[in-house]
């Protein structure tokens, strides 16, 4: 492996951080309504379930946006969609401080939603061309920590102003903090080497006969090409085992805060408590890049099983062990640590992995467009199931969660055995050319 020189390093350095804080200035402006939605609801006279249509029209738009900025990424490059995308959304955000009604909460929740679509493909697609494929488990273990760190951000800082200032407060306050953000995306991020006259990092023809995928890396690609991308049996069931994921990851995001208030705590302990989930997140996604490339040898899609199998574990204690508000949000700790680093596998490295670099944007896009059907379809059956018997409906809600975690574990390993039979054939390919 070549060395790289000092100006590569310098902005290597650059990009890694200005895509890590950029991705975390995207949850700034994402997640600031999920915990003050009791407040929000006590204050226009709603029941808690109704707020559950205005998180779906984001989720929703976050769905199609994800398809939308997975082709504009490959085609403008990250930087145009990252900077567009995070100016529209800071915009948003500060809309949702003076909103006063149900309406204007759901109109700009739907436009925040097309428009944070841009980040994680933009994130992703900004450092693939900065990493090379021995670098990538553990760099991007790290670095994949951004949105389990905005989370907490918004948690921390959020809950704070909403304890104290009120919610309204909460959002001025995040999209404050999230104006810097944008600034040093500015500055910062540049889509590859190349833009400010070095060498290439990464050797886009390495590794170009072991991919899944195969397609063009040219920095301009046809929409048949992006088809190809699509409609490949191997994205289409990343999406749908992300589908699962995001269903368990989205379901606590949104739900944890509210779930821990009617347990008992204050909406400022609810807030702080729900971070437990976020922590063991962050060192599960940790671990996950580390034993990627030193135990399981970049076999992402095994270590997924793996993990999945300690999620179904986790939500065994939520239900059986979670006799207190505080043992059920450690509980979720084990699930955080458990299903974050699938979420980052899939989205992240698996995406780069399967159809090289240049394609990172457009998998990554793919992979959680096909996945964020599954925060919709949360947001709703939850809200229903909360709608009366508020204790119960948690109740239900553990129990469907469980059940989702099994049907991942079920998906990841045909995935496993699937590329390991294709994997198996290449071998024998490769052989027979070689003999003869």
């Amino acid at each position: 492996m070549i060395a790289l020189t000092a100006e590569q390093k310098k902005w290597r350095w650059r990009i890694l951080l200005s895509t890590y804080v950029g991705y975390g200035g995207y949850y700034l402006t994402r997640k600031v309504f999920t915990i003050c939605k009791t407040s929000i609801a006590d204050d226009f006279g709603w029941e808690l379930g109704d707020t559950a249509h205005i998180w779906t029209a984001f989720l929703l738009a976050y769905m199609i946006g994800q398809f939308l900025y997975s082709y504009a990424g490959r085609k403008w490059g990250p930087r145009v969609i990252l900077l567009s995308g995070l100016g529209v959304s800071i915009f948003c955000n500060a809309a949702f401080g003076m909103a006063n009604s149900y309406a204007t909460f759901i109109t700009f929740m739907f436009v925040n939603g097309l428009v944070q679509a841009s980040g994680w493909p933009g994130s992703v697609g900004a450092i693939s061309r900065w990493l090379r494929s021995s670098e990538r488990g553990f760099v991007m273990g790290i670095w994949s920590t951004n949105y389990v760190v905005g989370n907490i951000v918004v948690k921390s800082l959020g809950g704070y102003l909403l304890g104290t200032m009120g919610w309204q407060w909460s959002f001025y306050g995040c999209t404050l903090l999230t104006l810097g953000v944008w600034a040093i995306l500015l500055l910062w991020q540049r889509n590859k080497p190349e833009d400010v006259g070095l060498a290439p990092i990464v050797d886009t023809e390495e590794g170009k006969d072991s991919r899944a995928v195969a397609v063009s890396q040219d920095d301009q690609v046809s929409f048949g090409d992006y088809l190809k991308i699509l409609s490949h049996p191997l994205v289409l069931a990343m999406g749908a085992s992300y589908f699962c994921i995001k269903f368990m990851r989205y379901a606590l995001d949104s739900w944890l805060p509210a779930f821990l208030n009617e347990q008992g705590m204050s909406v400022s302990e609810a807030s702080y408590y729900s971070m437990i989930f976020d922590y063991a997140g962050i060192a599960g996604i940790l671990v996950t890049g580390w034993v990627l490339d030193r135990y399981f040898r970049g076999n992402w899609a095994l270590l997924c099983t793996v993990m999945g199998i300690g999620a179904v574990f986790g939500y065994l204690a939520v239900v059986f062990l979670g006799t207190s508000p505080l043992m059920i949000a450690f509980s979720f700790g084990i699930v955080g640590f458990m299903i974050y680093g699938p979420d980052t596998l899939l989205c992240g490295a698996a995406s780069v992995a399967v159809a090289g670099e240049a394609n990172a944007v457009a998998v990554a896009g793919i992979v959680n467009g096909i996945g964020s059907f599954g925060p919709i379809v949360q947001e709703e059956v939850i809200g229903w199931l909360v709608r009366g018997d508020v204790q119960q409906g948690i109740r239900n809600t553990n129990l469907m969660t469980l059940s989702m975690s099994i049907l991942f574990v079920c998906m990841m390993a045909v995935v496993t055995w699937r590329l390991h039979v294709t994997q198996k054939k290449k071998t024998l390919s490769d052989q027979e050319r070689e003999i003869s």
